[in-house]
């Protein structure tokens, strides 16, 4: 096994870090403060290749979900919100797209997609369907060559900023996961709304919005796949998304980490440095070891991934060990900046709130914990 990144690998990711730290740590804390996404910041990622990672080439795109979760990390060492708007846009509707649409479909809405020109969201989560996801609600019916879809859907990142949507919604609701389906569908449609949610505790210069649709009018050439392959579209999906949730979770504890490293290296205490007394050493050197461990993971589900291996098991590994370091290390990160890591002054105060949802979203902690242990046993069962 190789544990080093190519040149290729190495260069993009000292590109986003370069352009993290001269572009979007500036005004992070601002941005935050505003609940504000930035169109101007992101569409200079796109000149950069950024938001077109894991998207074919010949739609304008480079890479796979390794290079994905490379710039991921990087992105949210210094602003965890764009990273989340990116990756939203990419690792769970664009990826979804791209790996389960027609050429058709790619070809119309990717290009713009992988250039920054657009940005899309990923509609599945409703108030009956987050840990439960066979639980959708949002009924489509067909009538004179288009489907109808009516309900909504909540907590949709770029959800009042997107062009493009990919969104599950079920033929009856008695069928469960049977019966669900997949569209693609433009912001601009008859009986499409949006409402943006506010007062998050964190990622709060992602956009995070509520989607309603009502009678949404959409054509039936935008069915993603075919009636009944909703539900395991979307359970594709998440398998590839999850490590790209980890790098986000991976990159917070980087950042955090690097946070507390820079204070205690200045910081007096007792006649000497912070950094020098023992304790300290010792917190530092076991949030350092997590974080490797939780890039390792990522990197192995992602690139298991891209090889077309089953990542199920791994994918949940890696979000659930790399979402819980980052919540571990942004605490002791904050704890070590002392009293002023208290105040909003502080960028380690943003990353602690920031972190905490990365052990919620795309499946808790709990549900991680559950998909390991039912791919042990079916492992286990299959070797007897």
């Amino acid at each position: 096994m190789n544990f080093t990144l190519s040149e290729s690998d190495i260069l993009l990711r000292r590109t986003v870090r370069d352009f993290a730290v001269k572009e979007l740590e500036p005004a992070a804390r601002e941005r935050d403060a505003k609940e504000e996404f930035s169109w101007p910041l992101y569409r200079k990622m796109g000149k950069l290749g950024i938001t077109g990672l894991g998207i074919a080439p010949e739609r304008d795109g480079s890479g796979g979900l390794l290079q994905t979760a490379i710039a991921v990390e990087e992105l949210a060492r210094s602003d965890p919100s764009m990273a989340l708007s990116l990756l939203a846009s990419l690792s769970l509707a664009s990826h979804g797209i791209e790996h389960h649409a027609g050429d058709a479909l790619k070809n119309r809405y990717l290009p713009p997609i992988a250039r920054g020109e657009k940005i899309a969201a990923f509609g599945f989560t409703e108030p009956e369907a987050g840990s439960d996801a066979a639980g959708v609600q949002m009924l489509a019916s067909k009538k004179n060559g288009k489907y109808l879809l009516n309900g909504r859907k909540i907590f949709i990142t770029n959800g009042d900023i997107a062009n493009t949507f990919l969104v599950f919604a079920t033929t009856d609701r008695a069928k469960r996961h049977k019966g669900m389906l997949a569209f693609i569908v433009e912001r601009g449609s008859k009986g499409l709304s949006t409402h943006k949610q506010t007062e998050k505790m964190g990622m709060r210069a992602s956009s995070t919005a509520e989607v309603l649709f009502d009678d949404c009018e959409v054509p039936a050439g935008n069915l993603v796949g075919e009636e009944g392959q909703g539900f395991t579209i979307a359970m594709e999906i998440v398998d590839g998304s999850r490590p790209i949730i980890g790098a986000q979770a991976t990159g917070i504890a980087q950042g955090s980490l690097d946070l507390a490293m820079r204070h205690v290296r200045q910081r007096k205490q007792f006649g000497q440095a912070v950094a020098d007394f023992q304790g300290v050493q010792w917190m530092l050197a076991d949030m350092a070891t997590k974080i490797d461990a939780a890039r390792l993971l990522v990197y192995r589900a992602a690139s298991m991934r891209d090889q077309g291996l089953s990542s199920t098991k791994e994918s949940a590994m890696a979000k659930l060990f790399a979402s819980e370091t980052a919540m571990q290390v942004a605490t002791q990160a904050l704890q070590l900046h002392g009293g002023s890591g208290y105040f909003k002054e502080s960028p380690i105060e943003r990353f602690f709130r920031d972190a905490k949802v990365t052990e919620i979203y795309e499946g808790t902690s709990q549900i991680q914990r559950l998909v390991i242990a039912r791919r042990l046993l079916a492992e286990a069962a299959a070797q007897r």
